[in-house]
């Protein structure tokens, strides 16, 4: 493919065949749209069109409507009936919209209008691009779903999840504490009962607690145990969760809840490998690793006294911390095609993936909830699902309409200006909501240490002072 004088073109942004039977028309997209990055091919006949589609590589086609021989619109059906990867983009004068829309009717991916406005074509091409990279995205997920990259049951090929498979290879054989931080819905359970099966702890059993579920009288029996008599209803011994895990592994979910009345004895545990029961006068020696997590900022819950500082020091001997679903990738997509076919067998239905645009709204929405919200958005979508794909209509509305917030720190008007102050504060609340309220994350990206982070948001929420 030629840039129009002769030379090959490298496409940076997409391959794109015109087809226009003006033939000064074509040679004048080809020589824009190469200096806009595009890799061009272009023929003046609708018939030499589908020849080359027959042989070539392309992204897109750029077809006017109006031609001899055979229309774009008849070349529009063509290509859909044929390609129906292949996105088409047609071209109309202006006042002809009703071709255009009759194009978009046999399944044509957009229309432009002549005269052509560059950058609005560029536009419309470089989605066209991305929409077919997606839809062979999806269809390359549906063949790889099951062989993806993963740990244990946590899926993903991004960057940040391949940092923590590497670290909890490093763990898996050993008998350290693990701290798996993260935002709600992240899976660290998953994480630990990953730890468990890969270890040498295997055949042991895995026992799981919220620290937050339980009121402190029964969360003490319950992890230490208690023996007969310990209290009025104590009528026989009961071992507590460290003795029902030995020789596997002890979860601790929520453990920044656990109530600071029994933290001493929690430390004591993790310290000496042995376990008091209530009411008992001896100690029994326990073999458990223990994996603790939280959703919370610790390093704050250590500073406001809610978390014992030798506890944080002993339970985080190695943290791994699980990135949130926003920052994945295409990530989102992978989890999303498994959760397609885990419910689509569970519910017996024919559905057996996702339509591209329900691809652009999953990469475009932020997943406050993570990889929890898209297993709940994907059970639903298939529920609903009438065909073999998962469609827009399929989903959550608010993932429909979702727009990505921006921080608008003024406008046009000269009364809408504000202050630099004003533009600080508006950031670094924004910065918050991005990494879920984790303030020791949030003065990271902001580069504050907490305390100065902290100090700004006291002053933000004093109400102002008002001029004398």
């Amino acid at each position: 493919m030629s840039d129009g004088e002769g030379g090959i073109l490298r496409a940076e942004r997409g391959r794109v065949l015109v087809v226009d039977d003006d033939v000064d028309v074509c040679a004048l997209l080809e020589v824009r749209l190469a200096g806009r990055g595009f890799e061009v091919a272009r023929t003046t006949s609708a018939v030499a069109a589908l020849d080359t589609l027959a042989t070539a590589e392309v992204d897109v086609v750029l077809t006017d409507i109006k031609m001899a021989r055979m229309s774009g619109l008849e070349l529009c059906e063509r290509i859909v009936a044929s390609r129906p990867d292949l996105p088409v983009v047609v071209m109309t004068a202006f006042g002809t919209l009703e071709a255009a829309i009759a194009a978009i009717r046999v399944g044509a991916y957009d229309f432009v209008t002549k005269p052509v406005e560059i950058d609005a074509l560029v536009i419309a091409l470089e989605r066209a691009v991305e929409h077919r990279a997606l839809r062979c995205e999806v269809e390359r997920l549906r063949r790889v779903v099951d062989d993806a990259q993963g740990f244990g049951e946590l899926v993903g090929a991004s960057a940040p999840m391949k940092r923590v498979y590497d670290l909890l290879e490093r763990v898996v054989s050993t008998d350290a504490t693990v701290l798996v931080t993260g935002e709600s819905g992240t899976g660290k359970e998953l994480v630990a009962r990953a730890l468990h099966r890969r270890s040498r702890r295997s055949a042991g059993p895995f026992v799981a607690l919220n620290c937050a579920a339980l009121p402190e009288g029964l969360l003490e029996s319950e992890l230490f145990g208690h023996a007969r008599g310990a209290f009025t209803d104590a009528r026989s011994v009961r071992a507590g969760l460290f003795q029902q895990a030995h020789g596997g592994t002890l979860f601790l979910d929520e453990v920044v809840d656990l109530p600071r009345p029994l933290q001493p004895r929690l430390l004591r545990v993790v310290q000496e490998r042995s376990v008091r029961p209530v009411g008992a006068d001896h100690e029994v020696a326990i073999d458990v690793r223990i994996v603790a997590a939280t959703n919370r900022d610790l390093e704050a819950a250590v500073e406001e006294g809610r978390l014992r500082e030798d506890l944080y020091f002993r339970l985080n001997v190695i943290r791994v911390e699980l990135p949130p679903l926003r920052v994945r990738g295409r990530d989102i997509l992978l989890l999303a095609q498994r959760f397609v076919g885990h419910y689509a067998r569970q519910m017996t239905k024919p559905v057996c993936g996702l339509s591209p645009a329900v691809a652009e709204r999953l990469l475009a929405y932020a997943w406050p909830g993570n990889v929890r919200e898209l297993q709940n958005c994907m059970e639903r979508a298939v529920a609903l699902a009438a065909g073999e794909r998962v469609g827009v209509d399929d989903l959550p509305a608010g993932i429909r309409t979702y727009r990505p917030a921006h921080v608008v720190v003024a406008g046009d008007d000269p009364e809408e200006l504000v202050t630099l102050e004003e533009v600080e504060r508006r950031y670094i609340l924004r910065v918050i909501e991005a990494v879920g309220g984790h303030r020791t994350r949030a003065a990271q990206v902001l580069g504050l240490d907490r305390k100065t982070l902290y100090r700004k948001l006291d002053r933000y929420a004093q109400p102002p002072r008002t001029g004398s």
